[in-house]
């Protein structure tokens, strides 16, 4: 799988970000069989697991503008994430639906990493943003014990909201895929191994996108 860089390198350049605090969680096996799928077809894939790596989720004052740069990070954690995604070709995030939101370590993730600069940038405070991020794909895996009927009729389906309509493509991501495996909790073995073929399948047709 090779897409033509400016870099000089050939491999796809795919971020799996994984945000739940419990290490076994189904959450990890979505993120290790898309991490998998990926490294089979040649990408070079980036492993974040949140929780595990301590990130820091409290926005500083300093990271707080929206039309001018923010200055270079403090947390060297947070300074090595702006770096890494800034060279990816596709994202990945997993995570659950907690109140309808990500976990709050992850949405400190997007708070203090695509930070204008770095991810976008804006002219002026009212005005449309660019993004600056090479990624044009991204795939967002959510777990959920919701039915899906029930959070369609009494929510809305927030999370579609977050990720395909506010977040992703402010920072320059067009061709955002999302899939929401439920109801988790009650879900058999057998099912849960059709998920993550399922999930093996999203990562391929993602990165097969990026083709030439």
């Amino acid at each position: 799988m090779t897409t033509g860089r400016t870099d000089g390198t050939t491999s796809t350049r795919v971020g799996v970000y994984v945000a739940h605090p419990r290490p076994g969680s189904f959450n990890h096996a979505l993120a290790a069989a898309v991490t998998a799928e990926l490294r089979a077809r040649g990408c070079e894939v980036t492993v974040r697991d949140l929780y595990a790596e301590g990130f820091d989720p409290l926005l500083t004052a300093a990271e707080t503008a929206t039309v001018a740069s923010v200055p270079d990070a403090e947390d060297p954690l947070v300074a090595r994430h702006r770096a890494e995604v800034a060279g990816l070709d596709a994202l990945v995030l997993v995570h659950p639906n907690w109140w309808g939101m990500p976990p709050a370590v992850l949405t400190g993730w997007v708070q203090r990493v695509l930070v204008p600069g770095v991810a976008y940038k804006l002219g002026t405070a009212d005005g449309e943003p660019t993004g600056l991020l090479r990624a044009g794909r991204a795939l967002v895996l959510n777990t959920s014990d919701t039915p899906a009927d029930r959070e369609e009729r009494e929510f809305g389906d927030p999370l579609q909201r977050v990720w395909a309509a506010c977040v992703l493509p402010y920072v320059g991501v067009t061709d955002v895929r999302r899939k929401v495996f439920r109801t988790v909790t009650d879900s058999t073995a057998g099912t849960r191994e059709g998920w993550l073929r399922e999930a093996r399948a999203l990562a391929a047709d993602l990165v097969g996108a990026l083709s030439p």
